[in-house]
Protein backbone atom coordinates (compact mmCIF):
# COMPACT_ATOMS: atom_id res chain seq x y z
CA UNK A 1 0.00 0.00 0.00
CA UNK A 2 1.41 3.35 -0.88
CA UNK A 3 2.47 5.81 2.18
CA UNK A 4 0.35 9.04 3.57
CA UNK A 5 2.01 11.35 5.39
CA UNK A 6 0.42 12.55 8.27
CA UNK A 7 -2.45 14.73 8.00
CA UNK A 8 -3.27 13.71 4.40
CA UNK A 9 -6.76 11.91 4.17
CA UNK A 10 -6.54 9.08 1.48
CA UNK A 11 -8.98 8.03 -0.86
CA UNK A 12 -8.99 4.50 -1.06
CA UNK A 13 -9.09 3.77 -4.97
CA UNK A 14 -9.81 -0.24 -6.08
CA UNK A 15 -6.46 -1.01 -7.06
CA UNK A 16 -5.18 -0.20 -4.00
CA UNK A 17 -7.98 -1.96 -1.79
CA UNK A 18 -7.10 -4.88 -4.11
CA UNK A 19 -2.99 -4.65 -3.47
CA UNK A 20 -4.35 -4.82 0.52
CA UNK A 21 -6.50 -8.39 -0.09
CA UNK A 22 -3.05 -8.98 -2.16
CA UNK A 23 0.13 -8.69 0.84
CA UNK A 24 1.08 -11.67 2.47
CA UNK A 25 1.55 -10.08 5.60
CA UNK A 26 -0.97 -7.59 7.47
CA UNK A 27 -0.08 -5.03 10.27
CA UNK A 28 -0.65 -6.84 13.47
CA UNK A 29 -1.85 -3.53 14.52
CA UNK A 30 -4.80 -3.38 11.78
CA UNK A 31 -5.55 -7.14 12.63
CA UNK A 32 -5.90 -6.73 16.14
CA UNK A 33 -7.90 -3.41 15.68
CA UNK A 34 -10.21 -5.87 13.44
CA UNK A 35 -10.54 -8.55 15.98
CA UNK A 36 -11.32 -6.50 18.71
CA UNK A 37 -14.36 -4.73 16.27
CA UNK A 38 -15.16 -8.49 15.19
CA UNK A 39 -15.48 -9.23 18.85
CA UNK A 40 -17.53 -6.33 19.99
CA UNK A 41 -19.76 -7.18 17.15
CA UNK A 42 -20.19 -10.25 18.52
CA UNK A 43 -21.09 -9.84 21.69
CA UNK A 44 -23.67 -6.96 20.10
CA UNK A 45 -25.70 -9.98 17.82
CA UNK A 46 -25.07 -12.85 19.28
CA UNK A 47 -24.39 -12.17 23.33
CA UNK A 48 -21.82 -14.73 23.12
CA UNK A 49 -18.02 -14.82 23.22
CA UNK A 50 -16.10 -15.22 20.35
CA UNK A 51 -14.56 -18.61 20.26
CA UNK A 52 -13.34 -22.08 17.77
CA UNK A 53 -13.19 -25.13 20.42
CA UNK A 54 -16.86 -24.99 21.07
CA UNK A 55 -17.64 -25.63 17.09
CA UNK A 56 -15.33 -28.76 17.37
CA UNK A 57 -16.98 -29.64 20.70
CA UNK A 58 -20.65 -29.70 18.44
CA UNK A 59 -18.97 -31.39 15.00
CA UNK A 60 -17.19 -34.40 17.66
CA UNK A 61 -21.08 -34.66 18.98
CA UNK A 62 -22.64 -34.71 16.08
CA UNK A 63 -20.15 -37.76 15.16
CA UNK A 64 -21.06 -39.27 18.00
CA UNK A 65 -24.99 -38.50 17.98
CA UNK A 66 -24.70 -40.70 14.16
CA UNK A 67 -22.13 -43.36 15.65
CA UNK A 68 -24.09 -44.19 18.82
CA UNK A 69 -27.46 -43.76 16.60
CA UNK A 70 -28.62 -40.39 19.17
CA UNK A 71 -27.40 -41.73 22.07
CA UNK A 72 -25.29 -38.69 22.93
CA UNK A 73 -27.54 -36.40 22.82
CA UNK A 74 -28.41 -37.91 26.01
CA UNK A 75 -25.08 -37.44 28.05
CA UNK A 76 -25.58 -34.35 30.72
CA UNK A 77 -22.17 -32.32 28.24
CA UNK A 78 -23.87 -32.61 25.18
CA UNK A 79 -27.62 -31.14 27.14
CA UNK A 80 -25.35 -28.25 28.06
CA UNK A 81 -23.44 -27.95 24.06
CA UNK A 82 -26.01 -29.19 22.23
CA UNK A 83 -24.70 -30.62 18.83
CA UNK A 84 -25.14 -29.60 15.68
CA UNK A 85 -24.68 -26.68 12.98
CA UNK A 86 -25.07 -22.73 14.62
CA UNK A 87 -22.81 -19.91 14.26
CA UNK A 88 -19.85 -21.42 16.26
CA UNK A 89 -19.25 -24.09 13.88
CA UNK A 90 -19.87 -22.00 10.86
CA UNK A 91 -16.95 -19.47 12.39
CA UNK A 92 -14.75 -22.21 11.74
CA UNK A 93 -15.65 -23.01 8.07
CA UNK A 94 -14.91 -19.07 7.55
CA UNK A 95 -11.77 -19.39 8.97
CA UNK A 96 -10.75 -22.07 6.55
CA UNK A 97 -12.06 -20.10 3.81
CA UNK A 98 -10.51 -17.05 4.60
CA UNK A 99 -7.14 -18.56 5.63
CA UNK A 100 -7.44 -19.79 1.62
CA UNK A 101 -8.56 -16.91 0.37
CA UNK A 102 -5.95 -14.70 1.63
CA UNK A 103 -3.23 -17.11 0.74
CA UNK A 104 -4.08 -17.74 -2.11
CA UNK A 105 -4.85 -13.64 -3.14
CA UNK A 106 -1.15 -13.24 -1.71
CA UNK A 107 0.41 -15.95 -3.87
CA UNK A 108 1.48 -18.01 -1.24
CA UNK A 109 -0.82 -20.91 -1.24
CA UNK A 110 0.91 -24.24 -1.34
CA UNK A 111 0.19 -27.85 -0.37
CA UNK A 112 3.17 -28.50 1.98
CA UNK A 113 3.48 -32.27 3.60
CA UNK A 114 6.41 -31.33 5.84
CA UNK A 115 7.46 -27.00 6.60
CA UNK A 116 10.19 -26.22 5.84
CA UNK A 117 11.60 -24.87 9.35
CA UNK A 118 10.08 -28.36 10.48
CA UNK A 119 12.17 -30.44 8.49
CA UNK A 120 15.28 -28.70 9.38
CA UNK A 121 14.73 -28.65 13.36
CA UNK A 122 13.21 -32.39 13.63
CA UNK A 123 13.57 -33.99 10.26
CA UNK A 124 11.46 -34.54 6.80
CA UNK A 125 9.06 -37.10 8.10
CA UNK A 126 5.75 -36.80 6.74
CA UNK A 127 3.63 -39.32 8.45
CA UNK A 128 6.12 -38.26 11.95
CA UNK A 129 4.88 -34.40 10.78
CA UNK A 130 0.94 -35.88 10.64
CA UNK A 131 0.95 -37.54 14.02
CA UNK A 132 3.10 -35.13 16.02
CA UNK A 133 0.14 -32.66 14.18
CA UNK A 134 -2.44 -35.24 15.47
CA UNK A 135 -1.36 -35.77 18.85
CA UNK A 136 -0.95 -31.86 19.37
CA UNK A 137 -4.37 -30.97 17.79
CA UNK A 138 -6.02 -33.47 20.56
CA UNK A 139 -3.79 -32.00 23.22
CA UNK A 140 -4.87 -28.41 22.15
CA UNK A 141 -8.61 -29.63 21.81
CA UNK A 142 -8.83 -31.70 25.26
CA UNK A 143 -7.09 -28.77 27.04
CA UNK A 144 -9.09 -25.63 25.47
CA UNK A 145 -12.50 -27.89 27.05
CA UNK A 146 -11.00 -28.58 30.02
CA UNK A 147 -9.98 -24.70 29.90
CA UNK A 148 -13.41 -23.96 29.70
CA UNK A 149 -12.29 -22.02 25.96
CA UNK A 150 -9.69 -21.74 23.97
CA UNK A 151 -6.83 -19.09 23.05
CA UNK A 152 -10.04 -17.14 21.15
CA UNK A 153 -13.03 -17.65 24.15
CA UNK A 154 -10.62 -17.04 27.08
CA UNK A 155 -7.26 -14.92 25.24
CA UNK A 156 -9.84 -12.55 23.25
CA UNK A 157 -13.18 -12.88 24.42
CA UNK A 158 -12.52 -13.62 28.00
CA UNK A 159 -9.45 -11.22 28.49
CA UNK A 160 -12.06 -8.48 26.75
CA UNK A 161 -14.38 -8.97 29.58
CA UNK A 162 -11.98 -8.41 31.99
CA UNK A 163 -12.64 -12.21 33.18
CA UNK A 164 -9.89 -13.40 35.76
CA UNK A 165 -10.33 -16.84 34.73
CA UNK A 166 -9.09 -15.80 31.37
CA UNK A 167 -6.50 -13.71 32.09
CA UNK A 168 -4.91 -16.74 33.97
CA UNK A 169 -5.61 -18.79 30.83
CA UNK A 170 -4.10 -16.52 28.36
CA UNK A 171 -0.74 -16.25 30.28
CA UNK A 172 -0.61 -19.78 30.62
CA UNK A 173 -1.39 -20.10 26.89
CA UNK A 174 1.86 -17.92 26.36
CA UNK A 175 4.42 -19.19 29.01
CA UNK A 176 3.31 -22.96 27.83
CA UNK A 177 3.99 -22.08 24.47
CA UNK A 178 7.19 -20.40 25.34
CA UNK A 179 8.46 -23.40 26.93
CA UNK A 180 7.44 -26.40 24.68
CA UNK A 181 9.01 -24.12 21.61
CA UNK A 182 12.39 -24.06 24.17
CA UNK A 183 11.96 -27.73 24.80
CA UNK A 184 11.69 -28.41 21.31
CA UNK A 185 13.88 -25.82 19.40
CA UNK A 186 16.17 -24.80 21.96
CA UNK A 187 16.07 -21.86 24.67
CA UNK A 188 17.93 -19.27 22.25
CA UNK A 189 17.78 -15.95 24.62
CA UNK A 190 19.27 -18.07 27.56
Amino acid sequence: MKGYKCGEHPVPSRDSMIEWFTMASWSPYLAGAGIGVLIWTVFVLSDHPLGCSTGFLKTAGMVEAGLSGGKAKEMSYYRKFVPGIDWYWLLIIGIVIGAFLSSYLSGIFAVVAVPSFFAAVVGPDAVFRFAVALVGGILVGLGARWAGGCTSGHGISGTLQLSFASWVAAACFFISGILVAGLLFGFRFL
